[in-house]
């Protein structure tokens, strides 16, 4: 991590993402106090006000009007008007919702706003929170540590992860230096320090090496290209720096993470709790009992993370759907061939995993135990010896009675 820490070099805000002046955008809070529909063509659209907007002057059509109180920023307190018209993808603003605003200049230096999205802090402050009680009700202090490892896990994407794939590294060697530290974090501070959790973390990490690999050979086998995907093109055309094909390799490998501790932290349990049930137990019985446990999760997980990468997907296949293209041309399209790459990957090595990390468990479950054979034999040895000294002086009495 040390090695591959980002060096922090500014990288220029691509123009798409610029505001009118050519750096980052800015956004202030506003609220709809009044909304209408009306003559579009104000003076007043997207200006800064204090009482009411100017009439238009020329009236071609109608739209949406919605005047909007500035909540944050330097036009604190005042007014603007957002005149929208409708439209598929237009927004539909009601009086009393709250909105972000992106502020910008015009030639005169005057400040300039237009509608940039809902303000969702409240609602989704409320739904995270909503999460965290249920988590630490049901689960209680462990909830509460895996929370903790959650919040862990979106450090190291935020401040190692993005900033070193945006310095030039190695994207396949950051996530998985990154995803190792993610594990180590989560796991332990969930389930805490033990040769269980040590256990998954080994299974964890050796199928996370596993899945870069396929990765790897799998993007190279279909000349899958990710440019089907606008986020992409956006990459390659703006972050020329950046691979795209290192960033596909770190999304599958980030991505299988979450599955792959689900496994095997739960084959590292069986293992472990089938060697304390039976003491006599061997290792190749335990590991038989353990597999036919990870059978099942297999078979229950496999078709959960592809209806997972379905369901993101599920806008795009509709679209295809009514393109009135053949299902050959559209699985092997690139924005779906994607996808069932990043499923098949992540299934294998899902697969993998589990007898890899139920061997690991067992071993560690079920340790050798020469010290502890030795000290039985040297006790039966001692018990031996003696009973012979027992008879002999038992012996030498009834000789002198």
């Amino acid at each position: 991590m040390i090695l591959l820490w980002p060096s922090g070099r500014d990288v220029a805000v691509p123009a798409p993402f610029q505001s009118s002046t050519g750096g980052a955008v800015t956004t202030e809070y506003g609220t709809v106090v009044s909304q209408d529909i009306g003559p579009c063509g104000s003076p007043s659209n997207g200006r800064v006000f204090a009482s009411s907007p100017t009439p238009p002057t020329v009236s071609g059509f109608d739209c949406r009007r919605s005047i909007v109180t500035i909540d944050t920023g330097t036009n604190e307190g005042t007014r603007t008007l957002l005149e929208i018209t409708p439209g598929p993808g237009t927004p539909d603003l009601r009086v009393g919702e709250e909105i972000r605003l992106v502020r910008g200049t015009d030639d005169t230096g005057t400040a300039i706003y237009a509608f940039d999205d809902y303000s969702r802090t409240l609602p989704l402050a409320l739904v995270a929170a909503i999460f965290a009680v249920v988590i630490c009700v049901v689960a209680r202090w462990r909830g509460l540590r895996a929370l903790i490892g959650l919040g862990i896990a979106l450090g190291v994407l935020v401040v190692f992860v993005l900033p070193a794939i945006l310095d030039g590294r190695s994207a396949i060697l950051v996530a998985l230096v990154g995803g190792t530290v993610i594990l180590y974090g989560v796991l332990y501070l969930a389930h805490g320090p033990n040769l269980r959790t040590s256990s998954a973390l080994l299974g964890t990490v050796v199928s996370m090496g596993i899945a870069a690999v396929l990765s790897e050979g799998a993007i190279r086998l279909t000349s899958v290209t990710g440019l089907s995907e606008e986020q992409n093109t956006d990459v390659q055309a703006y972050l020329d720096h950046v691979s795209i094909t290192g960033l596909l390799l770190a999304g599958f490998i980030i991505g299988s993470l979450g599955v792959l501790n689900d496994v095997t932290i739960t084959q590292a349990s069986a293992a472990f709790e089938l060697a304390s049930l039976d003491p006599d137990a061997t290792r190749r019985s335990i590991f038989a009992s353990a597999m036919r446990v990870g059978r099942d999760h297999i078979a229950s997980t496999v078709y959960t993370l592809v209806l997972a990468y379905a369901g993101g997907a599920l806008p795009l296949l509709l679209l295809f759907s009514v393109a009135g293209r053949s299902i050959h041309d559209v699985i092997t399209g690139d924005a779906v061939a994607i996808e069932i790459v990043r499923s098949c990957v992540g299934g294998t090595a899902l697969a993998l995993s589990v007898p890899l990390t139920t061997a690991i468990a067992v071993v560690l479950a079920r340790p050798p135990r020469r010290g502890a054979a030795g000290a039985q034999s040297r006790g039966a040895a001692g018990a031996q010896g003696r009973g012979a000294a027992g008879n002999r002086k038992s012996t030498g009495r009834h000789a002198a009675g």
